[in-house]
C-alpha cells in the first residue's frame, strides 16, 4: 500500500467529474462554514488528470470562500473502473451510520453553539427523540389478566371467559 501524500493545488486546475452523480449545491454553504470554522481539513482527491474522485462540495466551498489553493491526494493505484466505484462507494457508505442520539445530544450539549452543521431545528427534535425513546423505555405495558379453569386446565384472558 502506497503512502498518501498531501499536495496544495490551485482551485483553477482542478476539475469537476463531468458525470458526478451527486447533487450537491445545497450543501455548499455548509461545508463552506465547516472550512471557515476549522479548517481545510479534508483533501480532495483527484486522478492523473487533476479530476475529482471525492470531494467535488469541498472544490465548490473553496472557491465560494475565495480559497486560491486547497489540499490534495493525487490517486494513481486505482483503474478507471475503481475510481468511477469509488466516487460512488465514497458517498453511499456514510449512509449506512446512524446517530445514537444519546451521545449526539451530550456532545452538542457540551460544545455549545460550535459549528456542527446542525440547526436548531434539529437540535431540538434530538431532544424529543431522545426523551420520547426515555418515555418508551420506561412504559410498561399493563399485563393482562389470564385465568385458568379449575376443572379443563384451560387457560384465557379475564374478557373471553366472561364470554
Amino acid at each position: 500500500m502506497s503512502k498518501l501524500k498531501i499536495e496544495y493545488m490551485n482551485v483553477n486546475d482542478l476539475i469537476l467529474y463531468i458525470n458526478n452523480p451527486r447533487i450537491n449545491d445545497h450543501a455548499v454553504d455548509v461545508v463552506a462554514s465547516s472550512i471557515k470554522e476549522f479548517g481545510f481539513k479534508n483533501p480532495i482527491l483527484i486522478d492523473r488528470e487533476n479530476v475529482i474522485i471525492a470531494g467535488h462540495t469541498r472544490l465548490k466551498a473553496a472557491k465560494k470562500l475565495g480559497l486560491k489553493e486547497v489540499p490534495v491526494i493525487r490517486v494513481e493505484d486505482l483503474t478507471e473502473n475503481q475510481i468511477k466505484a469509488f466516487r460512488i462507494a465514497d458517498n453511499k457508505t456514510a449512509e449506512f451510520a446512524d446517530w445514537d442520539i444519546e451521545l449526539l445530544n451530550i456532545e452538542l450539549e457540551s460544545i455549545g453553539e460550535t459549528f456542527t452543521g446542525f440547526d436548531e431545528v434539529e437540535k431540538e427534535m434530538f431532544k424529543s427523540v431522545e426523551e420520547i425513546e426515555k418515555r418508551l423505555n420506561e412504559y410498561q405495558a399493563p399485563k393482562e389478566e389470564y385465568f385458568c379453569c379449575p376443572k379443563c386446565k384451560y387457560e384465557a384472558s379475564k374478557e373471553e371467559f366472561k364470554k
